[in-house]
């Protein structure tokens, strides 16, 4: 085993380590969780493919496209949020006898400075961290060590979309479902969109602009 094979093998697996101790170990520091674990991953993906860093995550250039990102992106996250509201939801819901917990989110209820900070922090850290994270590393180090057959991605989505909606833990186990779903929903665009991290990115930050406005206002 050469050199760069070794660090292939090795980088992932430390990095997918310390993710995990970051998520479930014994420190517990909140929304900077989020962003040290896309920092971390970052740090990985750089020391691994170099230049590439950026690019191997899914942030390629030819694919920043105004037209997809402003467009094509908000129609997409507009279709979602409709499936979230009014098939999710409630199907879920009726399923556990249990309605999503949204308790963490209920000082943003009418309250535009919270409501501003909020929206601005939840975009960086779920809109890009998460999409850094779950799609950008973790799915595309599962199709670099076991390809991208039918059944493998089929497994990718399935694994990484139950990890996405595990840690939504916060939202009791409706939203944990519900985000499984949400979650599996969106690494398949990733996957036919030939893993291009700027569309789901973008996909995610208009899903959650479209949330948090209906929680401010006080829809839900």
């Amino acid at each position: 085993m050469n050199r760069t094979t070794l660090r292939q093998i090795l980088i992932p697996l430390i990095t997918v380590a310390v993710i995990l101790f970051l998520w479930l170990g014994p420190i517990h520091l909140g929304f900077l969780t989020l962003i040290i674990s896309s920092i971390v991953v970052f740090i990985a993906s750089f020391v691994e493919y170099g230049r590439k860093g950026f690019s191997a995550l899914g942030f390629k250039r030819e694919n920043f496209n105004y037209k997809n990102l402003l467009f094509f992106a908000p129609l997409v996250a507009i279709g979602l949020f409709i499936l979230y509201i009014f098939i999710l939801v409630p199907s879920v819901t009726k399923l556990t006898g249990v309605p999503i917990d949204y308790s963490a989110y209920k000082e943003i209820t009418g309250n535009l400075p919270t409501f501003l900070i909020s929206l601005l922090l939840i975009l960086a850290g779920s809109g890009f961290g998460e999409e850094i994270i779950f799609r950008g590393y973790l799915m595309r180090q599962f199709v670099k060590f076991f390809g991208d057959s039918k059944i493998s991605v089929a497994l990718n989505i399935v694994l990484i979309a139950g990890f996405f909606g595990f840690m939504h833990s916060g939202q009791g186990l409706t939203g944990q479902i519900v985000t499984f779903a949400i979650g599996a929903i969106i690494a398949f665009i990733f996957y036919l969109r030939k893993y291009d991290l700027w569309f789901v990115c973008s996909i995610h930050c208009f899903f959650n602009t479209i949330a948090l406005t209906s929680i401010y206002f006080g829809f839900y």
